[in-house]
């Protein structure tokens, strides 16, 4: 192994040599850990002739690209594009075609030599140039094509694309005019109702949305509400979906479908003995169980395709078009999650690859990808499934559409904001469909912390940033703009990403892994633009470890930080008021991630962590249970200072359980703050103390199944919930 060159590649490729780590100092990478990484981006690092013929290769391949698959540029600031010619061209005037949805909008006449020359390089025999063009031109926002022609001739030297990008993300006239925003974030399929499946669903959204709405709150949160996998319900995890692009049909009310009440089919379904007992075991239940409700649905939800398909498709009515269009829409993408779909399905009642054996990589070699002739066998043979797959997409999105439509309805600034999560997993349609996208062989993660010493591998394959680009990055705008249907605000999970993500090689510790850097500036600017173009605020999750290089983007872009009260601390271990918080930011007292404020209070995660083996040792238990009595202690002198907290609540940490009263009044407290965007939790209102996901854990904890303890139509019937919701608003006037 060269090592020399494994340098020199690692650095063309943004894989990092060092960084700055939790504890402040300087990390060095091993050398190691880059090879693995670039074998990992397909590279021959055990064969130095192989990647040297590699790296020749994609050089050519370089400097023969006339345009670059995308230029990205930003709105009233000076701007260049490059495009590299043989030198027989330079001379010549050339035509610059810009086209927008196939129409011309601009025609350029360029003589490359009159332009600033940046590189030559002498490729079988013959010289390339590469120049530096001044764009002298305006554009709206938007997407773009570029066409470079010699004259009389109709078929380009080269073609490209040309994004044109707005300065900063879109934000709400409301919020621009400085009202700060307040709402509660859920995790849907905690949802308990009276009418529910067993999970929450589109129309606990709605009614959800409506009631907020009418007591003051302008959004909803919600966890990713990506794809996951029908055919395996206990794959739960909404941030290792199957495809990010589409939505969890486990959401959808099934008895809003068309033909629900009409169809005899589904009526006998539903109304067997059977069914009625597992339905009502799966409501009862204080844990969602996945495979249950999952199974309810998909048994109605056939006969109810069928329905469809006779009383709609057979008709051509305006149901059966918009259907239509939406496949039409859709496109390659839907047709590889639903065929994704079928298969499993099919599979599933064969009895095979079930359990814990699911998703591609267990399939037999001739379904694995999705390419193959097998899968175009499989799809035509099985078309009526996999159209169920996409018909049961299409009616996921119209629920979601109609439960955001509330929210206007309801004079809601914002209305629902979504969640994207960091990536997909292994066994995803995401990867099975687009190999070429994804290397399988690294996982992103995180480098070692305070609180995970060994640092994490979450067994999510990472895009190529070299491959992204290549395909003019439209992988990530399908994906930008997927999640911002139906939604006023998108929170972008681990939003560090579009700078840098931890990649860990497949088999080794996450300690072996290493940073990989992404076109920052690209990313942000196309994020800005489909912000724009769907009228979407954008929160960035920004916890943790954060570069300083990072925050200031964040910032210029419009982006909103991600502000958590137990984390907002000082050196000497007090906590900043939140009226100190940025304005542009969204403020809230836990996450998902999170104990709830009576389980943080009373210590429960502590205790939970004791139990299932995540912290073990009296010492360490000593340390921790003292670190919570200090903090503590810390935060009522914070309430108590901005009396914020009624005088009577004791002023020692040691004798102060928490009270409805406390629990309030920390809310209240973060609603006085600064931050133009508060967001409080549901279990926190309901003074729940179980929280929902303990992160580091799989089969020890019961992760992502802890319903809400009160059902949904109930909890505005609390007079003290109601209290809450009045004094929030005030507060945030």
């Amino acid at each position: 192994m060269n090592q020399s060159l494994i340098e020199q590649l690692a650095e063309a490729r943004g894989i990092e040599s060092k960084y700055i780590d939790a504890w402040g100092n300087q990390a060095t990478i091993e050398p190691s850990s880059k090879a693995k990484i670039l074998a990992a981006m397909g590279y021959s690092v055990e064969d130095e002739a192989k990647m040297l013929n590699q790296i020749e290769e994609e050089s050519k391949q370089q400097w023969l690209t006339v345009l670059e698959p995308a230029t990205v540029i930003r709105t009233n600031t000076p701007s260049t594009f490059f495009l590299k010619l043989p030198i027989d061209f330079v001379n010549d005037e050339l035509t610059l075609n810009v086209y927008q949805k196939n129409k011309q909008v601009k025609q350029i006449s360029i003589t490359p030599v009159d332009h600033q020359l940046v590189a030559t390089v002498e490729l079988e025999e013959f010289e390339i140039q590469q120049y530096a063009i001044e764009i002298n031109f305006e554009l709206p926002m938007g997407y773009y094509e570029l066409a470079l022609l010699e004259g009389g001739n109709d078929e380009p030297l080269g073609s490209g694309r040309l994004i044109v990008a707005p300065q900063k993300c879109f934000k709400q006239p409301e919020i621009e005019q400085g009202k700060k925003l307040w709402g509660p974030s859920v995790q849907l399929y905690c949802v308990k109702s009276k009418n529910n499946w067993g999970i929450g669903d589109f129309s606990d959204l709605a009614y959800l949305i409506e009631k907020v709405a009418e007591r003051g709150a302008d959004f909803v949160g919600l966890n990713p509400i990506h794809a996951l996998y029908p055919n395996n319900g206990n794959a739960c995890s909404p941030y290792s979906p199957s495809s990010r692009r589409w939505l969890n049909v486990i959401y959808i009310d099934v008895q809003k479908v068309i033909g629900f009440t009409e169809d005899k089919a589904t009526q006998a379904i539903v109304q067997n003995s059977k069914f009625v007992e597992q339905l009502a075991k799966a409501r009862a239940s204080e844990q969602v169980d996945y495979d249950s409700v999952m199974d309810l649905k998909v048994r109605a939800l056939k006969p109810l395709y069928d329905y469809f398909l006779k009383h709609h498709i057979e008709s051509n009515t305006s149901e059966a078009k918009a259907f239509e269009a939406f496949k039409n829409e859709g496109g390659e993408s839907l047709a590889q999650l639903a065929t994704f779909d079928a298969i499993q399905d099919s599979f599933k009642s064969e009895g095979r690859y079930i359990g814990d054996n699911w998703g591609w990589p267990v399939w037999p070699d001739e379904y694995k990808d999705y390419d193959s002739s097998a899968v175009n066998a499989f799809a035509k043979q099985h078309a009526k499934l996999v159209d169920f797959y996409a018909y049961i997409q299409f009616v996921a999105l119209k629920q979601l559409e109609q439960a955001n439509a509330v929210s206007a309805e309801k004079g809601m600034a914002m209305g629902t904001y979504r969640d994207l999560a960091v990536g997909v997993s292994e066994g995803s349609t995401e990867i099975w469909a687009n190999k070429d996208l994804y290397c399988t062989d690294a996982s992103v993660g995180a480098p070692p912390d305070v609180l995970g010493p060994l640092g994490q591998s979450w067994g999510l394959p990472p895009m190529d940033p070299v491959k992204l680009y290549e395909q003019g990055y439209q992988p990530i705008i399908d994906l930008f703009r997927s999640n911002m249907h139906a939604c006023g605000a998108l929170r972008i999970d681990h939003v560090m990403a579009l700078l840098r993500l931890w990649w860990v090689p497949k088999g080794e510790s996450a300690k072996a892994g290493t940073y990989v850097y992404y076109p920052v500036d690209d990313l942000l600017a196309i994020l800005a633009l489909e912000s724009h173009l769907n009228e979407c605020s954008i929160i960035g999750e920004d916890l943790g470890t954060v570069p300083d290089d990072i925050g200031g983007k964040l910032q210029a872009n419009g982006i909103h930080s991600y502000k958590v009260f137990f984390f907002e601390q000082a050196e000497d271990g007090g906590f900043y008021s939140p009226e100190h918080y940025v304005e542009q930011s969204m403020a809230t007292l836990t996450t998902h991630d999170m104990p709830t404020l009576i389980g943080y209070w009373h210590c429960k995660d502590l205790e939970l962590g004791q139990e299932i083996g995540l912290y073990t040792g009296d010492e360490l238990m000593k340390s921790l249970y003292a670190d919570r009595v200090k903090a503590k202690q810390s935060i009522l002198d914070s309430l108590h200072g901005h009396n914020s907290i009624p005088s009577d609540i004791g002023r020692d940490a040691n004798y102060v359980g928490m009270t409805q009263e406390l629990n309030y009044g920390m809310q209240i407290h973060m609603a006085k703050g600064s931050s133009a965007l508060l967001s409080l939790q549901l279990e926190d209102w309901l003074q729940m103390d179980m929280p929902v996901n303990i992160p580091g854990t799989s089969e020890e904890y019961p992760n992502w199944r802890r319903k809400l303890s009160v059902d949904l139509e109930d909890i505005f019937d609390k007079p003290e919930v109601n209290q809450l919701t009045q004094a929030l608003t005030k507060a945030r006037q």
